[in-house]
């Protein structure tokens, strides 16, 4: 159930990453989150509940940052 009433946007990072977290739980580890491959994490993104960016938004700063905000949820929850 995601805590998230304003809509997210791409440069919303840590957000984003904060719903990843949420979604997925500890299925993905610092170094699985990583490994996603961007095609994955951008669907994922996409299917996030008030997420309103499109695809054609998504760039590799985005992508690269939220992976990065994401394995810094993982590890405040460990």
């Amino acid at each position: 159930m995601s805590h998230f009433e304003l809509p997210i946007e791409w440069a919303d990072h840590e957000d984003v990453a904060m719903a990843l977290y949420e979604k997925f739980g500890n299925d993905f580890t610092e170094a699985k989150i990583y490994r996603i491959r961007f095609t994955d994490l951008i669907d994922w993104i996409l299917s996030l509940p008030h997420f309103v960016g499109t695809r054609e938004q998504a760039n590799e700063g985005h992508l690269e940052q939220i992976q990065a905000k994401w394995v810094y949820e993982w590890r405040d929850n460990q």
